[in-house]
């Protein structure tokens, strides 16, 4: 069996690049934020940058998730790829970069924080059962917005079943990537 230590290594690194990412991403947004009120029929720019933002950070997190999944789960006993990854999704938070959920779309959730909890949430998942490859809205909270963004998980190799054997037969998403970023 190969150490946890080696996929939390490779977790931290994905950590220290992405906030590198992160950090370039909003230094280049505040200076180019002093832009014109947009036209009608045209999209805002924060929410342009934020969707740009979801969409990187949505091939970010499934491409480090398959390849930890590939190379460092060798049988029930390791540590499941998703289970790492809770752990970055919280240093994105208690950093104020942006949220991130694991949505479940089975019913029967792997873990129940996974559960659909908000509106959004809960239509995101029937919308990307439906088969939208993404689902959006725009929030307000306070005085601040957001974009919301979910995208569907697939079943994308036979090793996932190994810590999940329930999605064994699994022919549509079995959950959706949810992203809460601040629009700036």
């Amino acid at each position: 069996m190969k150490s946890i230590l080696q996929p939390l290594g490779i977790l931290a690194t994905v950590v220290f690049l992405l906030s590198s990412t992160l950090t370039t991403a909003n230094s280049q947004q505040s200076e180019s934020k002093t832009s014109t009120p947009s036209e009608a029929g045209k999209e805002r720019l924060d929410v342009a940058r934020a969707k740009k933002q979801a969409k990187m950070l949505d091939t970010l997190y499934k491409t480090a998730i398959v390849l930890i999944t590939e190379n460092y789960v060798d049988g029930k006993e390791s540590m499941a790829a998703g289970d790492a990854f809770q752990a970055l999704f919280k240093a994105m938070k208690d950093n104020e970069f942006h949220e991130v959920r694991l949505l479940d779309a089975t019913g029967d959730a792997y873990d129940p924080d996974n559960d659909p909890k908000t509106d959004f949430e809960k239509e995101a998942v029937k919308a990307i059962l439906a088969g939208k490859p993404i689902y959006e809205r725009v929030v307000k909270e306070g005085d601040k917005e957001f974009l919301l963004s979910a995208t569907p998980i697939p079943v994308v190799m036979e090793k996932c079943t190994m810590c999940h054997s329930s999605y064994e037969n699994a022919k549509g998403p079995i959950g959706a990537l949810g992203l809460k970023i601040p629009l700036e």
